[in-house]
């Protein structure tokens, strides 16, 4: 069910009562199903729900000087779109990567229980400060970063995330990324993603074989990427994790 995701999202951010969990359970949502490239949302489109990712991927991009540019990815407990519960028209495509399904739960009733509840208020801000830090870490990526770098620091960032919400055990975990997604979010060609994959995979960091990505030697692989997971506002997994069971998975 997409209340308990995103029960379990919220609360492992940063904590919610009772009471708020109450009011998550009985909002309405309608439950769809994407297969892969179908898009949840476009850009232009005036959405009357927000979108909870209860299964798989979604890519936020848009088509830049006919390229493809992806600026982030979104997986369970997510809310990719909630900023249209204020900002009307989307500016820019909610596309699915490989096949996934999300839950539309109706701007009208998450007005409803924000405005019952301050805690809930917080929780959702909270969550759009989160995608804001992360959306400003993909810029400072594709701005200042070399290749090998980008690469590292963007498996870095989704071993954290899913990590973070059960999706991951001991630095391995499934995506459904092509190489052609990962050159469209690091702003690179496919040949250079090829290219810097296989030199990761030389240097012993990681292993990417049919969807499965390990992390050999996180640590040292932290280091080629710069990163710290500190910008993703209590992703940290050293905090603990939301078990696969809390997310319904």
């Amino acid at each position: 069910m997409p209340h308990r995701k995103l029960i379990a999202r919220l609360q492992a951010v940063g904590g919610l009562f009772e009471r708020d969990k109450v009011r998550l359970a009985r909002i309405p949502y309608r439950v769809k199903s994407l297969a892969d490239g179908e898009y949840a949302v476009r850009e232009g489109d005036r959405p009357s729900s927000c979108i909870v990712v209860i299964d798989g991927f979604l890519a936020r991009q848009r088509v830049v000087n006919d390229r493809n540019q992806i600026s982030s990815f979104y997986l369970a407990g997510d809310m990719p779109d909630l900023p249209t519960l204020h900002l009307p028209i989307a500016d820019c495509d909610l596309c699915s990567i490989g096949n996934s399904t999300i839950a539309a739960v109706p701007h009208s009733s998450l007005r409803e229980i924000m405005t019952e509840s301050l805690g809930l208020t917080h929780a959702f801000w909270r969550e759009t400060l989160i995608q804001a830090a992360i959306y400003r870490e993909w810029v400072e990526n594709l701005g200042a970063r070399q290749a090998l770098a980008r690469v590292a620091h963007l498996l870095c960032e989704l071993t954290t995330r899913m990590e973070f919400v059960g999706l991951a055990d001991n630095g391995s975990f499934r995506i459904p990324l092509t190489q052609q997604d990962v050159a469209d979010a690091c702003g690179l060609s496919i040949v250079h993603v090829n290219r810097t994959i296989q030199e990761l995979r030389g240097l012993g960091l990681i292993e990417w074989e049919n969807h499965i990505v390990t992390l050999l030697r996180p640590e040292e692989l932290q280091v080629v990427a710069e990163f710290s997971p500190e910008y993703l506002c209590g992703l940290d997994p050293s905090r603990g994790s939301v078990s696969k069971a809390g997310l319904g998975l």
